[in-house]
């Protein structure tokens, strides 16, 4: 029982001695967030530790310094305002809106923690709390106005770059996340998102001596089947004559090598020793081997077969190479070229025998069920070969974009 009663003691003294260091570990954190200025960190342990119990008297540590680090960090923010707003610099609108936004939320997350007693001296802590509404909305107001400004300026020079069409679809849109139908902001996004678009003409051009089936020309042009049309890009295998084409994009054919049809044939002769029938067992003078009962003992009588096994194996081959060809049409440039290659090859195997077919194994058997085919023709072929011809020009154009 003393035993029992000093375990517990040890445990409960473990217990209040990892809850005193834990403790004391984050007030040293927290100071030293403070000290080393970073006033935002020492805020959240502080409230993150007050939020448990405000009045229990361990934390009143984080009491003093939650009101030391922000009125520190209110100070450093009101003054980089101050600075900011001297300078009259538009480009600072975006912190200037930032810092009074941080000012505010800073205040909304002590506001639920208010108020906090300091047991030492018997008052309240002070925070001085500030409506910032006001300041907000003017920071805001000329944020917004300086993104309008800029992006329309943006959309007024894309004519040189449609790169500028797409930085004022970004600052207007961003403006639009802040100050929600901010003038005509939704028209001018639209505006600059149709400006900005690359729009790609894909062709097929056969530069070789034989003939390309038109359902794999009329694949290899089903560019809605890509899945590569994105914000800025748009390709198009048939032309829309009210569009402006600013880039092509060309898979010319080079070369199709068909392959002659063979047969290649293999003969293997497969043994093996059967079992076939019994006999009966009969000792050195031929007379007949008997059980403990009587009767004639059986013994198994075995014999070899043999089987010719024939393995036809038919084969034909296709293999395309070509090139795809960016194009810039407003200078008339190849930007870049990239070789494409792709393989099909048609293969059937077939099998017959001669002899025992029992001496084969399961794998020959089985073949033996096939029988010869028909060769594909040679568009058959080439046709083949354009699901992986398909892939890799997909690999190729989603890796490689006309404008970044």
């Amino acid at each position: 029982m003393r035993n029992l009663n000093f375990m517990r003691k040890t445990t409960l003294l473990l217990i209040l001695s990892v809850l005193v260091l834990a403790s004391c570990s984050s007030v040293k954190t927290t100071e030293k967030a403070l000290n080393s200025g970073n006033y935002d960190k020492a805020i959240s342990l502080s409230i993150e530790k007050l939020a448990k119990n405000k009045t229990k008297e361990k934390n009143q540590p984080h009491v003093l310094m939650l009101q030391e680090a922000f009125r520190k960090a209110t100070d450093r923010d009101l003054d980089r305002i101050s600075f900011l707003e001297k300078e009259q610099n538009p480009e600072n609108f975006e912190t200037i809106y930032t810092l009074y936004q941080r000012l505010n939320n800073r205040q909304e997350r002590i506001k639920p923690l208010l108020p906090l007693r300091i047991l030492s001296s018997g008052r309240n802590a002070k925070f001085k709390l500030v409506n910032y509404s006001d300041r907000i909305l003017a920071a805001k107001e000329n944020y917004a106005g300086y993104l309008y400004e800029n992006g329309v300026a943006l959309l007024n020079e894309g004519d040189r770059n449609k790169i500028n069409y797409r930085r004022a679809f970004d600052e207007l849109r961003h403006l639009d996340k802040i100050s929600p139908n901010y003038r005509d902001t939704r028209s001018l996004i639209e505006e600059a998102h149709a400006k900005g678009i690359d729009y790609v003409h894909v062709s097929v051009r056969n530069r070789t001596d034989q003939i390309i089936p038109r359902r794999l020309e009329r694949d290899l042009l089903a560019i809605d089947t890509y899945g590569l049309n994105d914000l800025w890009t748009q390709y198009h295998a048939k032309k829309d004559r009210s569009i402006r084409y600013d880039f092509d994009l060309e898979l010319d054919f080079r070369d199709i090598i068909i392959s002659p049809e063979q047969v290649h044939e293999k003969e293997v002769i497969k043994e093996r020793r059967i079992k076939d029938g019994f006999k009966y067992l009969r000792d050195n003078n031929g007379n007949y081997v008997k059980d403990s009962l009587g009767n004639k003992i059986k013994v198994d009588k075995f014999k070899r077969i043999r089987c010719t096994f024939y393995q036809f194996t038919q084969f034909k081959s296709s293999k395309v190479t070509g090139v795809v060809k960016y194009i810039d049409n407003r200078t008339n440039q190849l930007l870049q070229r990239f070789p494409i290659q792709s393989e099909f090859v048609f293969e059937h195997i077939y099998a017959d025998y001669d002899g025992d077919r029992r001496a084969l194994d399961k794998s020959f058997i089985e073949l033996l069920d096939e029988t010869s085919v028909d060769f594909p023709s040679n568009e058959q072929m080439v046709y083949d070969t354009g699901t992986d011809l398909k892939q890799k020009l997909k690999h190729i154009i989603t890796r490689n974009k006309f404008r970044n």
